[in-house]
């Protein structure tokens, strides 16, 4: 079945043209990712980001594609865009002029997406700076600068350059939700991890070769991943069916309705913005203090890394805090249970209404709480266990949460074009479709 859904794909012109553009762009993305930005010496960038690995900055180094440890043009990645639209979302909430943006519709959604683009260039300015800043103090182990020649002329240029690469992957993305598939930002970050896991493999082998790592350890890595996959994917597709009950209406000389139906809410309702958002809420403190040459931003910096205690709770509230809020604000439970009583339906044994609204949401809060255990247990417990068996952080719990949602959620964009052409989709019929999270 899965060789002729991949077949069908081919058979539809829209769906190959939107597959090829999507690539397209994504190798453009990657190719930017290795154009260096000048008044680096790269030798001693990549000897000093050889120690970061597992730290703050080699999270954000993952995030960007390998993109940081370059310092290339796209050295910012697109975490800039994501803590603008963070910041929109909390200010939709306190603000009343956002709020009505937000219930315009289209027009709305359009003015709130230009000030995500405004507070990313100012997210993107600050950020640059910082880096540059903190690089003029920095060298290699070697003892040899970073940066060739400091001072105000190399600090301007790094802040252009920086700036105009997170603005141009920010094009990049919006140009593949419109023309591609699926949700560029989150496909962006998806090539970019999954770009640096043939490194990491790689670097398994040495450990292995060299003896630093045994041959028992890295067949329980590859059972952990393989077990950690099947948990997400079997997570993911999992529902909590309210039964809805639609009463008979006759119009005319029809009669309508009286079916039995269903109202799925998913365990995860947020899908991968949680450990994004958490991530990335961390990271822009952290990544400035980690380049700022004061002795208690440098402790407190080094406090801020996978594995430490300190790290793990923020990183746990936050996703706990985002996988609420993101599901606050994308379901609204008054205007499901109004939507359903102008249909003429209800859930049985409950009144439409008020009293369906805080079913739905009483319900809604439940499962929440067990998709952000979820999320949490999946991007913390085996980050944790990897430190443990110095495995490459590559392999760690929110990497394969971002890699398998948005790999599923791609197959769901894909399947939806196949379907509605009447072409076999890569589930089985009957089974439940999965919904997009973005």
């Amino acid at each position: 079945m899965a060789v002729s859904s991949f077949q069908n794909i081919f058979k539809i012109p829209e769906l190959k043209k939107r597959i090829i553009y999507t690539l397209a762009l994504l190798i453009v993305y990657r190719i930017g990712v290795h154009v260096p930005t000048p008044g680096i010496d790269g030798i001693a960038l990549a000897s000093f980001f050889a120690k970061m690995e597992g730290t703050i900055l080699g999270i954000f180094n993952m995030f960007s594609g390998g993109a940081l440890e370059r310092l290339s043009v796209f050295a910012l990645g697109i975490m800039p865009y994501i803590s603008a639209s963070i910041i929109l979302q909390l200010l939709t909430v306190a603000i009343p002029h956002l709020e009505r943006l937000k219930k315009e519709g289209e027009q709305g959604r359009k003015k709130i997406t230009q000030y995500t683009r405004y507070g990313t260039v100012v997210l993107s300015i600050i950020q640059g700076l910082g880096i540059s800043v903190g690089l003029e103090s920095m060298s290699s182990p070697g003892g040899a600068p970073i940066v060739i020649h400091p001072g105000w002329a190399f600090r301007l240029m790094t802040v252009i350059t920086l700036t105009a690469g997170t603005a141009f992957i920010m094009w990049l993305g919006e140009q593949i939700t419109e023309r591609g598939i699926g949700n560029g930002i989150s496909l962006i970050i998806f090539a970019g991890i999954v770009a640096n896991i043939p490194s990491a493999v790689g670097n398994s082998f040495r450990l292995l070769s060299t003896g630093e790592m045994g041959i028992f350890v890295i067949v329980i890595m590859v059972v952990l991943m393989v077990l950690v996959v099947g948990f997400i994917i079997f997570v993911e597709q999992g529902q909590r069916r309210i039964p809805v009950q639609y009463a008979k209406r006759v119009v005319g000389r029809k009669m309508y309705g009286g079916q039995s139906t269903y109202l799925p809410l998913k365990i995860n309702t947020s899908g991968v913005i949680p450990p994004i958002f958490a991530s990335s809420i961390i990271m822009f403190p952290a990544t400035i203090a980690s380049f700022i040459a004061i002795a208690w931003i440098q402790s407190i910096a080094s406090s801020i890394v996978p594995g430490n205690i300190v790290y793990e709770l923020l990183f746990v509230s936050f996703i706990f805090f985002f996988c609420y809020f993101y599901t606050a604000v994308t379901f609204n439970p008054v205007d499901v249970a109004d939507n359903m009583k102008k249909q003429g339906g209800y859930i049985p044994g409950i009144r439409p209404g008020k009293r369906t609204a805080d079913h739905i949401d009483r319900v809604l809060t439940r499962i929440t709480l067990g998709g952000a255990i979820y999320v949490s247990a999946v991007c913390v417990l085996p980050s944790i266990l990897i430190a443990k068996f110095n495995v490459p952080f590559y392999f760690g719990g929110t990497a394969l949460l971002i890699v398998v949602g948005v790999a599923i959620d791609t197959i769901s964009q894909m399947e939806s074009h196949m379907l509605s052409r009447h072409y076999e989709g890569f589930l089985k019929k009957g089974g439940a479709k999965m919904k997009g999270r973005f």
